[in-house]
């Protein structure tokens, strides 16, 4: 049962939804992929202006929570470039080091338990694959479409279980 007293909840992705990853693509090209290259620039990733405005606008009504396939021993980097960008505060929901599960999986877990006293109003996710999991699930969802997409970034998210 929700709890209706408190604030919805609005949940954003980070990679090609508030933070675009461009730049960093490369480190996904070769093999074996350079995954420590790849998180290590994550700090200079420009910020996404429509995934920006939205996660501001749903803060008036909502509390924001970031979910990201990014490893945990990413947190400091993730909360300094939210804060950075004028991000509103929320907790951020990372991948634990061991977790290879395809980020469809992770992240509907995550929003299944953050549901259990919560309303969600709202996922905001560039990946198809966990937009579309989480519609099926009965979740309201945005489909951040202002990126360029990356065949080799929803290969790692799907396939590898990286991000």
């Amino acid at each position: 049962m929700t709890d209706s007293s408190r604030r919805p909840i609005a949940v954003f992705d980070l990679d090609n939804t508030l933070a675009d990853t461009a730049h960093r693509q490369h480190f996904l090209e070769r093999r074996p992929r350079d995954w420590a290259g790849f998180f290590a620039a994550a700090p200079a990733d420009p910020p996404l202006a429509d995934g920006v405005a939205l996660a501001r606008e749903s803060a008036v009504e909502c509390e924001v929570v970031y979910l990201t396939g990014r490893p945990e021993r990413c947190r400091r980097d993730t909360v300094d470039w939210l804060a950075a960008h004028g991000l509103p505060e929320g907790r951020v929901h990372m991948r634990s080091g061991a977790d290879r599960r395809p980020a469809r999986f992770t992240k509907l877990e995550i929003l299944r338990r953050l549901a259990r006293d919560r309303e969600v109003r709202v996922l905001v996710d560039d990946d198809e694959l966990v937009c579309d999991d989480a519609e099926q699930a009965g979740f309201t969802v945005v489909r951040a479409r202002w990126a360029a997409r990356s065949a080799v970034l929803e290969e790692a998210q799907e396939r590898e279980g990286r991000t």
